[in-house]
């Protein structure tokens, strides 16, 4: 197929380097006019590849993004952190402080368009075609966990940016079994080796008994002399060895053939053949098809094709039951190893049509995209006996006027267009002017504009097809983790027919904040302002929350931690422009009931909203036990566990053999359905958890059971949802108010999973003053290196301990022969983990103390574990402190 490209003026980034707009002709095609006239933009699903950057801090995401940018020819020059000139942090705050703070989109090609710089070279294969990559640049830090959370949400795959000397670091662990959440496949870079004190083959055996993986080396450093500086790999794929000039642009570098090094690289050969030799045996033990090209190549591991070896592993990558991960190695600030990173992102990460299937759920039955779309979940929805699902029975022909299906999983708000919201489009394709159906929020919208973005800079398109991320700005009501779907046909106000009115793909949970700060507007007349600066501020971020005190008044923002507040904050005042002040930084505790209530029935009988309302409910409360199963539901019975608390909701059914009432025949005024009546109840029992009754926190492990007789609690058309609501809210909150009054309440606080990095020498004075001063327990100390097991993390203990013995790991430039085999080193540098449990309160401002005591070189994450009561002496402590405010 001819390659086309429309020759227009070049986009400019914040930072002043050319944006050339992509372009690939292909067999679906969408027109979008750039700001400079028009630009036919092509893809196919195919050629497309949906990838993420994910590391721990500093582990040069965004420097490897720039080397991306720039070897693509989308850039004319590589932008520099330090300098702030870098395309995908574009926020005055990112700048300011040289790390990413949210989640930057950008597209390019690889390889390069013929029609743009094409000097830089493809290592892998010279009939790569070009792929559009959509890359998505995600935060480092651990405050920013939720903005890496929905990104993970869309992407296909992920490259994780290892540092070349710290190697595996804890917030990397993190988001490594985030994505294994989402069944991502993912490759391996291990960056900064050029730096003193990289280790690449320890890094490999860190992989291994930390990410429990098994690595897949298809790249071995080349060191000079095999002990001074990094000047190349060696590619273990095609037997080549690729070495880069000292101080250029690494777009051009040398590649030869393993045979044709100089005798004097004889070692260097050797280690590369030895790394051909492992990956041909580890691929082999997961795929059949790399087992009979290794006995028709008489069982030489060296005379396997290049390119079956690919195939072999982007069939592993791809398959999730092979838990193999390539391993690709560079320093990008040399700018080293980025080229052949790309032709690995294009060749095993997987295309939109390969990647998992993404999970909804349709009148109450689970399924996919795929599935929905050839009837299956219309057919198992067609087949439930219940009533409900009688009363919504679909056609198949609703699908065939299903136009699109697409996920919004992040708002941006911009000065000059408004709202942003980013779509990733699984089914169908949006086109421009199209009418969206929001299933979440049940309103439509229109799509006045579609747009493709460059990171800050955008194009106008026509239409986002199938499999593609991209723009719609001006959606008013559109938030993170709604589904948007186009139908036609459908009536602007009451959208789609059922079940398709109620479709919702798999949200994105959103992690609860831990931390929380007033707000003070400056005057009264600021208040207006400051609420709707807020307001733009909790839908860009949902990890963010805004409540008000009824006590106090005041407006409280809460947040992942105390960097994400102090940006939050930040862009409150200097981006949007509300003059507010911040107050102290404080813990978000918990209360909780010590014994279970009488039933306690209330009765609604009020007007609300103009209309009058009835409805009643029978609410009790009881503590929450933490090994208590989730119980058993019969028809019209429903239970979930949200915020820590549950909420089991009995509807007595026509069949149910306890009533002492007359029998009913099941049917409910025409305004209200099962659902809706649930939905109404559980609603209600969650605004009475909120606030607790003696220390005004809200509600932890605490079971609410509410239960609804239609024949006594429903009173025909003055029943609606709010008025249900209402009801159960106020049951609830009256048995809560009678068992604390009488017996107590407990206050809980959060204790976190803390895991602290430092090295040898720092060890003792950091977990000295994690056990006594910070009253926190020492669950292990384990090496930062091969000899660790696990950190203490619910996801990791589920997943198979790797045999280190087995992992083949090329030998690194220093240390002793005994060390090489160990993979640690010997003096006081040797990194260390710390895993503990510490109450949240102690690790306010803890980083500035870490540094203090480790000189600078001490790291931590922390994650939450679970509230806990606080007894004691410690009770006592905090009461005072809580009353003094």
């Amino acid at each position: 197929m001819r390659l086309v490209r429309v020759s227009t003026r070049p986009l400019r980034s914040p930072a002043g380097q050319s944006l050339l707009p992509i372009t690939i002709s292909r067999s679906l095609s969408v027109t979008s006019p750039s700001r400079a006239g028009k630009l036919d933009v092509v893809t196919e699903v195919s050629r497309t590849r949906n990838i993420g950057i994910i590391a721990h801090i500093d582990a040069g995401k965004t420097t490897t993004t720039e080397r991306m940018l720039y070897y693509s020819g989308h850039t004319r020059r590589i932008g520099n952190v330090d300098d702030g000139s870098t395309v995908t942090d574009f926020l005055p705050a990112e700048r300011a402080r040289g790390v990413t703070i949210q989640s930057a989109a950008i597209s390019f090609h690889w390889p390069p368009l013929p029609s743009d710089d094409a000097s830089t070279q493809s290592t892998k294969s010279s009939d790569l075609v070009p792929h559009n990559i959509n890359l998505i640049d995600t935060p480092g830090h651990a405050d920013f966990t939720f903005e890496v959370l929905r990104s993970l949400r869309i992407l296909d795959g992920a490259v994780c940016i290892l540092d070349g000397v710290a190697g595996v670091e804890a917030q990397t662990e993190k988001v490594w079994y985030q994505a294994g959440k989402y069944n991502i496949p993912k490759i391996i870079y291990v960056n900064k080796l050029d730096r003193d004190g990289a280790a690449f083959g320890e890094i490999v055996k860190q992989i291994a008994s930390r990410l429990h993986t098994w690595p897949a080396v298809c790249q071995v450093p080349w060191w000079e002399g095999g002990k001074s500086q990094f000047i190349g790999l060696g590619d273990a794929i095609g037997l080549r060895a690729m070495k880069w000039a000292e101080g250029g642009d690494g777009k051009s570098f040398e590649v030869t053939p393993v045979d044709k090094l100089p005798h004097s690289e004889a070692t260097f050969v050797e280690e590369i053949k030895k790394a051909r030799r492992a990956l041909v045996e580890i691929l082999s033990e997961n795929d059949d098809q790399m087992v009979e090209k290794y006995l028709e190549a008489n069982e030489d591991h060296l005379a396997i094709r290049s390119e079956d070896v690919i195939a072999s592993l982007r069939r592993c990558v791809i398959n999730p039951q092979s838990n193999i991960v390539p391993i690709f190695a560079g320093a990008s600030f040399r700018n080293m190893g980025v080229q052949p990173l790309l032709d690995a992102v294009v060749q095993l990460l997987p295309s939109p049509g390969e990647a998992p299937d993404p999970e909804l759920n349709l009148g109450g039955v689970e399924g996919t995209i795929s599935r929905l779309m050839n009837g299956g979940m219309l057919s198992a929805t067609t087949g439930s006996k219940s009533k409900v699902a009688k009363h919504k029975r679909p056609n198949i022909a609703l699908i065939q006027h299903l136009e699109a299906c697409a996920l919004a999983f992040k708002v941006v708000h911009d000065p000059r267009r408004g709202a942003l919201v980013y779509v990733r489009v699984y089914s169908g394709s949006i086109t421009r002017q199209s009418m969206l159906f929001n299933t979440n929020l049940q309103i439509s919208e229109p799509a006045p504009q579609l747009l493709k973005m460059y990171a800050s800079d955008s194009i106008q398109i026509d239409a986002i097809p199938a499999g593609q991320i991209g723009v719609i700005p001006g959606l008013k009501h559109a938030r993170t983790g709604d589904t948007l779907i186009s139908y036609t046909g459908a009536n602007p106000r009451s959208g789609p027919q059922a079940p398709l009115i109620t479709l919702p793909l798999r949200p994105i949970e959103v992690p609860p904040a831990v931390f929380f700060s007033s707000v003070e507007p400056h005057s009264l007349s600021e208040e207006k302002n400051v609420r709707t600066s807020l307001e733009l501020l909790i839908r860009e971020d949902p990890s963010l929350q805004v409540t008000e005190d009824e006590e106090s008044g005041q407006t409280l923002l809460s947040g992942m931690g105390e960097f994400h507040l102090e940006i939050a904050i930040d862009r409150l005042v200097t981006d949007l422009k509300a003059k507010a002040a911040m107050g102290k930084i404080e813990i978000a505790y918990r209360e909780s009931i010590l014994q279970a209530s009488q039933p306690d029935v209330y009765a609604l009988d009020r007007e609300q909203g103009g209309r009058q309302g009835r409805a009643s409910c029978v609410a009790t409360v009881e503590p929450l036990s933490e090994d208590a199963e989730t119980p058993a539901m019969d028809e019209y019975g429903y239970s979930v566990y949200e915020d820590g608390n549950r909420i089991t909701i009995s509807i007595v059914s026509p069949a149910d053999p306890s009533s002492t009432l007359e029998p009913w025949d099941g049917e409910l005024p025409s305004h209200l359905s099962i659902p809706l009546i649930q939905n109404a109840l559980k609603n209600g029992a969650l605004a009475a958890l909120s606030r607790g009754i003696n220390y005004t926190f809200q509600l932890h492990n605490t079971h609410v059971l509410l239960t609804l007789d239609p024949r006594k609690h429903i009173f025909g058309t003055e029943t609606n949802p709010a008025a249900l609501s209402s009801a159960a809210r106020l049951a609830a909150k009256a048995a809560l108010k009678a068992t604390a009054l009488e017996h107590g309440s407990a206050l809980m606080e959060l204790v976190m999973n803390v895991t602290v990095s430092v090295d040898e020498a720092s060890l003792g004075a950091v977990v000295n003053d994690i056990s006594s001063a910070r009253g926190g327990h020492i669950m292990s100390l384990d090496d930062a290196d091969v000899t660790s097991g696990p950190t203490v993390n619910s996801t990791t203990n589920e997943l198979p301990r790797i045999d280190i013995n087995k992992v083949y790991a090329p030998p690194d430039p220093f240390g002793s022969s005994q060390t090489q085999q160990q993979g640690i080193a010997t003096d006081s540098s040797r990194q260390r983990n710390i895993t503990a449990r510490v109450p949240l309160k102690e690790m306010v401002g803890y980083l500035k103390h870490l540094r203090s005591l480790t000189g600078g070189r001490g790291t931590f994450v922390m994650g939450a574990d679970r509230f806990e009561r606080v007894v004691g002496q410690r009770e006592k402590v905090l009461l005072k402190e809580l009353r003094g405010f």
